[in-house]
This record gives structure tokens, sequence and C-alpha cells, in this order.
């Protein structure tokens, strides 16, 4: 790693979590006129392809044409994995609390780190354990913030019923998109490191946009016959949450390992809720400052090991 690619990681990162913050404020505004959230995650990665389709068609074509059978297979899959991660996630959300599915998917870099010694011989420091605890435990916590009140002992009223009926099949999907994630991130650092950013985000966001079209369909929903503004929310959904956000974290899985990477994308609701702050009016509350406390510092003691 070269001395120009080690300083910029750090404030790549910072951007990537701050365009992926967006991402729940964009959602919220084109849900407005009742738009479903899987039409949205389809357009989401539809548009993302399209955009980035004339640079890997253009100044990329050789390398694509060079992929092997290998690597377009891993790109297949971790593009399926992307697609799974926002269909599961996004369906639990009918069937469990928010906090409960954000709760269960925000255990996705504990699964990173489970797997990456197997998988990746990626092993990690003592002191990168504890960020990562310290990390996901924040998590929970903002997840809890609105599900959790005091009162005279900790009270979740509505994580009661959490192990029982749809709330069980809701949290299962929560954690299917944790696994998804995993799997995504994964095959990333692997196939990062032999090639190129742009084809491998052309290949890995045109299957998931293929994936999550065909999920569209069978579920019975339609892309068409929405407010233009909702697609101008969702144009920027895809322009800066998946192209600035998402991208980044792939162009840093060439440099870092798929561990801290993971943890440093729980840094999301931190930056959702300044923008909520400034942008909605909503002030965090107390529970949520505290977690995104945890978060900040688990993520610092992770990238002290890289």
């Amino acid at each position: 790693m070269d001395s120009r690619t080690r300083f910029l990681l750090p404030i790549a990162l910072v951007v990537a979590t701050l365009a992926v913050s967006t991402s729940s404020i964009f959602i919220r505004f084109a849900q407005m006129d009742g738009t479903p959230s899987l039409v949205i995650a389809a357009l989401r990665m539809s548009i993302a392809t399209v955009l980035i389709a004339p640079i890997a068609l253009t100044r990329h074509w050789d390398e694509i044409k060079r992929f092997t059978r290998t690597e377009m297979l891993l790109g297949v899959f971790s593009g399926i994995f992307l697609a799974l991660h926002f269909a599961t996630w996004i369906t639990s959300l009918e069937y469990t609390s928010v906090a409960s599915s954000v709760v269960f998917v925000g255990t996705g870099p504990l699964w990173v780190a489970l797997l990456s010694p197997m998988l990746l011989k990626e092993h990690i420091s003592r002191v990168a354990i504890v960020g990562l605890a310290l990390a996901v435990v924040g998590g929970a916590i903002i997840g809890l913030a609105d599900a959790c009140v005091w009162d005279g002992g900790l009270v979740c009223q509505s994580l009661q019923d959490a192990l029982q009926g749809r709330a069980m099949w809701g949290n299962f999907l929560a954690l299917m998109g944790a696994w998804a994630v995993t799997g995504y991130l994964i095959i990333g650092r692997k196939l990062r490191a032999g090639t190129s950013l742009v084809p491998y985000i052309f290949l890995v966001y045109g299957m998931a946009a293929v994936t999550l079209v065909i999920i569209l369909f069978v579920s019975g929903n339609t892309p068409f016959g929405y407010e233009a503004k909702t697609y101008g929310w969702i144009f920027l959904l895809a322009a800066i949450p998946q192209l600035i956000g998402h991208t980044t974290y792939n162009w840093a899985l060439k440099y870092l390992n798929a561990t801290l990477v993971a943890v440093t994308v729980l840094g999301e609701p931190i930056g959702s809720a300044t923008l909520a702050f400034f942008l909605l009016n909503e002030t965090p509350a107390l529970m949520t400052m505290i977690g995104g406390a945890l978060i900040l510092v688990g993520i610092f003691l992770s990238s002290r090991s890289e």
C-alpha cells in the first residue's frame, strides 16, 4: 500500500459512511406516496447499474472480457448476496419491529469476523475484537433506542414478543440479511484483490439489480406508476448511497480486511441520526448518542490494527 492510498483510506471511509447514511433519508422520502420498499431497492440497483454502464463498457470492456470463469462466478454470487441482503432485511420490517430488525442485521460484522480466518486467512487482533464487540453493542443500543424506555429499569415493550409468531420470522429474515451482507463483503474482499473497481461493481450491481427485479415481479409488485418525485428520490438513492457509499467501501476492500470495512459500515446510524437532526428536525435519543459513541470507539480500536 503506497503512502497516497494510506492517506486516502480514512478519508474514503468517512465519505462512504456519510454517503450511505443518506440512504434512510432518501428511502423515507421515496416511501411518502406508498412506494413498496422492494420496488425502491430494485430501482436503486437498476439505476446504479445503468449509471455505471457507460464507463464500464467503454473504458473497461477489455478487462471485463478477461474475467475468468471463477471471477465471473464469484461476482455473480456477490451480486446475489447483495440483492438478498436488501430483499430479506426490507421484508423483515413487515413482520418485526425496526429495533429488532436493526439488532439482528447489525450482527453482520460478527459473521465476517468469524468467517474471515477460514475463508480469507485474515486474523484480527485482540484490540480489533474488542473494537468489534463495542461497535456491535453500540449498534444494538441504537436499534433499541426507539423500543425501550427507562421506567425503574429498562423496559422494551415492543421486544417482548420478539421470539413469537410473525416477529420470530421477521427476526430470522433480518438475520438472513446479516448473513447475505457477510457473503457480499467476503467475496468482495477476495475478488477485489485481483480486479479493478469499475468492472467489479458493474458485475455485482448488475447481478443484484437482475435478482431484485426478478424478486419484484415474483412478489407481484411493479416499478411503474409512482410520482415523479419518488423516482427522483430513488435516483439520489442510487447515485449517493450506492454509487458513492457502497462503491467506496468496495474500493477500500482491496486494501483493508473485510472485518474492518464491516465494522465501519456500522457507523451508518450515526450519520443518519446527524442528517435527520439537520434535515428532519429529529433530535437523537440519549441511547442513540451512547450507542453512537460506542460505535466510534469500536471503529477506532478496530482500525488501529490496520
